[in-house]
């Protein structure tokens, strides 16, 4: 059985702007950056459910900073109509080394991710994937790792170009998520918005150092970086776990105000008849 794991480590900045202004930006970006194949126009579906403690460790051990931290997620691109126990999904472990993101996945069929980490059971897996299988599986069992949160959100991906090849921007709108119903074969989900629907998340992912030019245009937009992780939020918004500082408040995120276009034309009222008897 050939390998089906595959690793990266990269730095991530993370930005909090509002749709219309990520739509300016990714047109910018566009000159000099390129549209992620498996990004059609558009963008594609993300959806991740979360494993945690049964006391949300990994979600504290973000809370609190720590140096090193890390969680489990199993993750499914695109669409969630049709999701099957044979649909490919990535059972990923991400972590944290001080500023360094390292992710490490598998693609199995969803049956078989559900096996291993609700049904805590190795799975077939070729000599290449031993070591990853059974860290996923040490996890969920000594730690007692439950289903704790999903978040879905839809994605907008550019790739560098030329001297800019290890460098990824992604535009995450329309997050959502839900604290319960864990199947991602479940026809009527009840998902809510956990970041106001009028903002985005954009983040800027490279193996090394980040391209002068990209921080230039940051600079010029009044960009701020900011801590924030959809998985947080999620625990958060449903009341999981008190609100951190690091919670995307929606007072701090007002709606855009409304201009004289996007208001809807009012037809005059049509003039009532009159009455019999009336001058």
């Amino acid at each position: 059985m050939a390998s089906r794991l595959h690793a990266f480590n990269r730095f991530e900045l993370k930005y909090l702007v509002p749709v219309e202004q990520a739509a300016e930006i990714r047109d910018e970006l566009s000159e000099r950056m390129d549209r992620d194949l498996n990004s059609p126009v558009g963008g594609y579906g993300v959806w991740s459910l979360y494993y945690d403690t049964p006391h949300l460790r990994f979600y504290w051990e973000k809370i609190e900073g720590l140096k090193f931290r890390r969680k489990l997620r199993v993750r499914h691109y695109g669409d969630l109509d049709g999701v099957t126990d044979e649909s490919p999904v990535c059972v990923e472990i991400k972590q944290r080394v001080n500023r360094v993101t390292q992710k490490r996945r598998i693609t199995l069929p969803y049956g078989v991710a559900r096996q291993l980490c609700d049904g805590r059971e190795l799975v077939e897996h070729s000599p290449a994937e031993r070591a990853f299988i059974h860290e996923v599986l040490d996890l969920v069992i000594r730690l007692n790792l439950q289903p704790t949160a999903i978040t879905g959100y839809q994605r907008e991906a550019l790739v560098g170009r030329n001297a800019d090849t290890g460098l990824r921007v992604t535009f995450d709108r329309r997050i959502r998520g839900r604290d319960r119903d864990f199947d991602f074969g479940i026809a009527t989900p009840e998902n809510r918005f956990t970041i106001p629907p009028h903002m985005s998340v954009m983040e800027i992912k490279v193996n090394e150092r980040t391209p002068h030019w990209i921080t230039d245009l940051a600079a010029r937009r009044n960009l701020n970086l900011i801590r924030v992780s959809k998985y947080v939020q999620s625990v958060e918004a449903f009341g999981l776990a008190p609100r951190s500082v690091f919670h995307v408040n929606e007072a701090d995120c007002p709606p855009p105000a409304p201009t004289e276009q996007s208001l809807p034309q009012q037809r005059p009222a049509p003039e009532a008849p009159l009455k019999a008897g009336a001058q």
